[in-house]
């Protein structure tokens, strides 16, 4: 099967929490949940939407800047970052190793193989990935710019929670330049490392 180039379009993931909580509402709040990812060119964009709120990532990969844009309740924040910022933010992912199981599924309507993910503090994850698709821009997820494919599901931990992303659709679907525009007011901004020391003092 040739191979497609995404270099516009958006893959749409189903949101699931798999283990590490045991109250129910923490998994409630992950009940239809969805992750998007927007692709134009140099450019993306990733959103998280739950019943909580939602989490936004813009990130221009000619320039290795990006923005975070969180909004849970009334609470609403901007993040820049530089391309320094960025490369700390993903410095976890540095020396990422994946291994073929072998296990293969269709996802989304394509081949993908399964793959163990390993890091370097020796954490792991199982990933599936189709070679049938390229991306142009895959430095906006430093967890998968060494993937050999385009990964379609994928376990994530956030905190105690494991949380399983599964694909439902990739389109090639121009996409809005609007969906890049990084907005100029409404927000509270907060620069990388006072986000890092917000984070640190909860």
């Amino acid at each position: 099967m040739a191979q497609k180039v995404l270099s516009e379009g958006m893959i749409v993931y189903d949101v699931s929490v798999q283990t590490g909580t045991d109250k129910a509402k923490m998994a409630d709040v992950f009940d239809g949940a969805s992750g998007l990812v927007y692709i134009k060119g140099n450019q993306s964009r990733t959103e998280l939407k739950s019943a909580i709120g939602s989490s936004t990532t813009i990130y221009d990969s000619k320039a290795s800047t990006g923005v975070v844009i969180r909004e849970f309740g009334s609470q609403k924040l901007l993040i820049r970052m530089n391309a320094k910022n960025w490369a700390d933010k993903n410095k976890k992912y540095d020396g990422m190793t994946f291994t073929k199981t072998g296990e293969t599924k269709k996802i989304a309507g394509y081949n993908c193989e399964q793959a163990i993910a390993k890091l370097s503090d020796g954490s792991s994850f199982t990933v599936f990935y189709t070679t049938e698709l390229i991306l142009e821009n895959k430095g906006f997820d430093g967890q998968f710019r060494n993937l050999p494919g385009v990964p379609l599901e994928y376990e994530s931990v956030m905190g105690n929670l494991k949380v399983k992303y599964s694909a439902n659709k990739v389109s090639f679907d121009p996409v809005n330049t609007q969906r890049f525009e990084i907005p100029t007011s409404g927000y509270r901004e907060m620069t990388y490392d006072e986000s890092l020391k917000a984070v640190s003092s909860n």
